[in-house]
């Protein structure tokens, strides 16, 4: 591959990388921005490579974010966007999860500490000057996963290095360099000592991004990753009828662009066994852990297509409607016969909840009905009243046969 002779870059990066040239110090695009420019992704989250250190770079400019400054991280703000500059920068030691850094070092050393070849090119934003002391952009044109270097030396740095891989290997559908894949297979027994939430941010990544979800499955199978992390994710399909069956697989990926496909909870549950036994290992939000839990629990679709089938069933699983009904689209690999259903029922605003109830539990006590667990009960079966026959959602008729429940 060869490099061309200017890429575009962002006005802002422009700007920083003036201010910052101005001043004294260099400055260069680096990272994925550049690699998915050479490979034709879109891509504006530009990240600068710089001389200056944490402290000149937040003297330079007027807004500013330490995000990273322990390891030479300042998020700058021009145009009403950030951009991460960092210090270029070496690894004195790590323990496989963090690492103790020094500054004043020059570029070629600090793309010396990159992970991956394909991510250890930098590009001058103003003279246009690239290098490439690694031959990443070989690496582009091989379509190849390579380790900077000693690969067990890279992997050992940062454990979390092989899920980048693996990573990187889905998105773009490259090879993993033998050395490299033997590597990370060997260094896995490192990963538990990864937090929770590091893991979880590269599964969801990969997830959002693979251009090809079996292979990500595949890999992370393959590798020992799963046995380490995720031994819940399925390869084929078990005696419930769950699991990865090589068309639902094919399907994932034809639908890469439809919405919510790519919802890395949703896969989650897709996926994994015991989904919320995962998302919880991966420290995810109640919020995240809620919806896999409604998910599981279903019921997964409708007894049947009439209006009533759909209005029992959206008012038994409640908001996980929309989730269920991906679900059953990513499983089969067509919309499911009773979406027109839900969209009717939700545009004539049919009630499914209390909420939707012409009259509350305050109407019942000021009724001369005491509150409690009955007064609950009695909500719940004017509900079940009204869902299945709408019409009868009036204040007057509800009154009264709150009165003959009471």
């Amino acid at each position: 591959m060869s490099l061309p002779a200017f890429i575009l870059i962002p006005d802002d990066v422009l700007e920083i990388a003036r201010m910052l040239e101005g001043a004294g110090f260099e400055a260069w695009c680096v990272g994925g921005a550049i690699r998915d420019t050479l490979l034709g992704e879109p891509n504006s989250d530009f990240d600068i490579a710089t001389s200056a250190t944490p402290d000149q770079v937040k003297g330079l400019f007027k807004h500013t974010v330490p995000v990273g400054e322990a390891f030479g991280t300042i998020a700058v703000r021009t145009q009403r966007r950030y951009h991460e500059v960092t210090t270029f920068r070496l690894d004195l030691s790590t323990d496989g999860r963090r690492a103790v850094v020094a500054f004043g070092v020059s570029l070629e050393e600090d793309l010396a500490r990159r992970d991956f070849t394909i991510n250890s090119l930098a590009y001058h934003p103003l003279t246009h000057e690239w290098r490439d002391p690694f031959n990443g952009r070989n690496d582009l044109e091989l379509r190849v996963v390579r380790a900077v270097g000693d690969p067990t030396l890279r992997f050992r740095e940062d454990y979390l290095r092989i899920l980048r891989a693996l990573r990187f290997s889905a998105r773009f559908e490259f090879a993993i360099e033998p050395q490299t894949w033997a590597a990370a297979v060997l260094a896995t027994d490192g990963l538990p000592t990864l937090s929770a939430e590091r893991v979880r941010e590269e599964w969801f990544k990969s997830l959002r991004t693979a251009r090809s979800v079996a292979r990500l499955v595949k890999l992370w199978q393959d590798s020992g990753v799963a046995a380490r992390w995720l031994p819940e994710l399925m390869v084929q399909t078990d005696e419930q009828g769950r699991g990865l069956s090589a068309a639902m697989l094919a399907g994932l990926d034809a639908r890469r662009g439809v919405p919510l496909a790519r919802d890395p909870i949703l896969l989650t549950a897709l996926l994994c066994r015991e989904p919320v036994i995962v998302l919880g290992r991966l420290k995810s939000s109640r919020a995240e852990i809620a919806r896999a839990a409604a998910v599981v629990t279903g019921p997964a679709e409708p007894a049947g297509l009439t209006p009533l089938d759909v209005r029992r069933w959206l008012a038994a699983v409640g908001d996980a409607a929309d989730d269920l009904s991906m679900i059953w689209q990513l499983r089969h690999g067509i919309s499911p016969a009773w979406v027109p259903v839900v969209r009717g029922v939700r545009e004539r605003g049919e009630p499914l909840n209390r909420k939707a109830l012409a009259l509350t539990g305050d109407d019942l006590v000021a009724a001369g009905m005491p509150p409690g667990p009955a007064l609950g009960s009695i909500l719940d079966q004017l509900l079940a009243l009204v869902v299945d026959d709408p019409e009868l959602n009036s204040r007057e008729i509800l009154l009264a046969r709150a009165e003959r429940l009471a």
